[in-house]
């Protein structure tokens, strides 16, 4: 996904604590984003969530698929 693509979140694989800690930022299936920015080689991606803008990491990131 390049910066400055939209999309919706379809589906969170990975454990129940991952899940919850994504929920907490809200981040869930259903929701739509807009990726901001990455830093190559395995540096933080940031998003934007209806009015918030979250930066996680690249590995939680990878477990997060989206529809464009």
């Amino acid at each position: 996904m390049q910066a400055g693509t939209k999309g919706k979140i379809v589906e969170i694989s990975g454990g129940e604590a991952l899940q919850h800690r994504l929920m907490t930022m809200g981040i869930h299936a259903g929701r739509a984003v807009v990726k901001l920015s990455h830093v190559a080689l395995r540096g933080p991606v940031t998003i934007r969530i209806a009015h918030s803008t979250v930066a996680i990491g690249h590995g939680m990131a990878g477990k997060i698929f989206i529809e464009l």
